[in-house]
């Protein structure tokens, strides 16, 4: 029997780890990275030591620089790249993605410029014929733990239930289990959104606030996701599934998370450039804090964490005074807020 065959576009951890997932599951997999020493040294090594240092990868795992030679006569395409790259990475691929594949994107934000959601952006660059084949892969799932086999569950969201089991079949196996949800919109918002908060709570970890602290910002903003998922058609319930409180929760507490380690860094007296300068990764917290702010003023939403991570990350707010202006918000009631923007 021919092996099914599976292209990756975007070597970061996470498209790395995908890609050995797949390769778990029997497929012959190619992975697209745009930096050609990258792509050398998976070839070459076995090894993608920039993002997963120590980590042996599987001999058979094939890298390119080449989108077409990637993404041509595939099953399965997934996109791995960060939020704001999707819509070059899939304009460039869509002439060479065949119309009974499977697409599956694992990017966490919105497009900053558009404020659309990943999936609206690959179903505008993507043939017609792919509209109705697109997933969303999400839940509480670091790089780190998958490839080793640690024990992860995930979700996978598709309008077409059909391509939800199809997407599950692809992926599941003994340590990394899927779930198939109807939700596209609350799958991604909330996988987007979360990344905000953990900003929040690497923040709240650097200027060395305790427990209580962290707690109420999960908790609080697991309460802005919702209402902003919900005023842009999501689910309520969706929020406290894998890709709610789930992902929120691993997120905000393990050192793995980028955006958790942004938000420390910042905690201890670091600016938001000399961040990203040290960690040299994608931060997806950032944009999305940019994103979401813009679509609380859209819908009407008040989202209070995030505004004021705003004016940290770009109006220069001392994170200190950010915390106090959060606690001596007029008094509310906690469900009357919580339900604010789903009438």
């Amino acid at each position: 029997m021919t092996k099914k065959k599976a292209a990756v576009l975007g070597a970061g951890s996470w498209g790395t780890v995908l890609a050995t997932v797949l390769i778990d599951n029997g497929y012959d997999v190619t992975l697209w990275a745009r930096r050609r020493e990258l792509a050398e040294e998976v070839n070459r090594d076995h090894r993608n030591t920039g993002y997963l240092p120590g980590i042996a990868l599987p001999e058979t795992l094939t890298a390119t620089v080449s989108v077409e030679k990637a993404a041509a006569d595939k099953d399965l395409v997934l996109f791995a790249v960060p939020s704001q790259s999707v819509r070059e990475v899939a304009r460039e691929a869509s002439p060479h993605i065949g119309e009974n594949a499977v697409v599956i994107h694992a990017s966490k934000g919105f497009e900053l410029k558009s404020l659309k959601r990943i999936s609206e952006v690959l179903a505008e660059e993507l043939p017609l014929a792919l509209s109705d084949r697109i997933a969303v892969l999400s839940g509480p799932s670091h790089a780190e733990e998958v490839v080793r086999k640690s024990p992860t569950t995930v979700v996978v969201a598709a309008g077409n239930s059909e391509v939800a089991d199809e997407a599950q079949a692809l992926l599941i196996n003994s340590y990394f289990r899927v779930y198939t949800h109807p939700d596209v919109v609350g799958i991604e918002i909330g996988g987007s959104l979360k990344n905000i908060i953990a900003l929040g709570a690497g923040l709240s970890d650097g200027l060395g606030f305790g427990d209580n602290a962290k707690a109420a910002l999960i908790t609080r903003g697991l309460a802005e996701m919702a209402r902003l998922g919900m005023a842009m058609g999501a689910q309520a319930v969706t929020f406290a599934g894998l890709s709610g409180v789930g992902d929120l929760i691993v997120t905000c507490t393990s050192h793995h998370s980028r955006n958790w380690r942004a938000g420390y860094l910042m905690g201890q007296g670091k600016t938001l450039d000399q961040v990203l300068r040290e960690m040299g990764m994608v931060v997806e917290g950032v944009k999305t804090t940019q994103a979401a702010q813009r679509l609380a003023e859209k819908y009407g939403v008040e989202m209070p964490i995030t505004r004021e991570l705003y004016a940290v990350l770009f109006e220069n707010k001392e994170p200190k005074r950010a915390v106090e202006d959060l606690m001596n918000r007029g008094k509310t009631d906690e469900m009357e807020e919580m339900l604010q923007g789903t009438r």
